[in-house]
This record gives C-alpha cells, structure tokens and sequence, in this order.
C-alpha cells in the first residue's frame, strides 16, 4: 500500500476541517467581495451572461463596487474591478494561501 496516498484519501474525506472550505483563498473575502460574488451568481443564474448586461443588472441592484466604492457599474468598470480583485486575490494565495 501506499502510504503517501492513503493520507492523501483520509485528508480528503476528512470534514472536520472547515477552514478546507477556503482552502484557495489566501485571506477572506471582504463584505463587498462577497456581495458582488453572490450578485454575480444571481445575475448569471437568470442567464444574463454578457459582461455589458451584468455590469447594467450590478447598476439597477445597487451592488458596491470592492475596490472602488462606485455603484455606477458599466463595462469598463466590471472589467477593472475584476481585474484587480483577481490581482489582489493572486498576490494574497501566493503568500498565505496553500492548495489541497
């Protein structure tokens, strides 16, 4: 038997760690990031998935921006947010987060 892989699978099954839940994330999400992640989940379930049409639906829904605060969501703007919240997610996995 492989020892290194039967730890691997008792890890894997192992649900008392609730921390695993965030396990790609290098620190927590902030009320805003959450906020918008969840609003984009609604959006995209009612099947609007053109960036232009979801930044419009973030618009109308009064979503706050994470980075800069605006509710004024247009393209340019749910281009730049993303970006910068991927950015700075990258940045934050690279020195504290750890993967499975």
């Amino acid at each position: 038997m492989d020892a290194f892989k039967d730890r691997l699978s008792q890890r894997a099954r192992d649900t008392s760690r609730p921390a695993l839940a965030h396990q790609s994330l290098g620190r927590p999400l902030t009320d805003a990031e959450t906020a918008l992640s969840q609003a984009l989940m609604a959006i995209m379930g009612e099947r609007v998935h053109d960036f232009a049409e979801v930044a419009k639906e973030l618009a109308a829904r009064g979503v706050t921006a994470p980075i800069s605060g605006r509710t004024d969501w247009d393209l340019a703007l749910l281009t730049d947010e993303l970006t910068a919240l991927n950015k700075d997610l990258d940045t934050a996995y690279a020195e504290a987060g750890y993967g499975a």
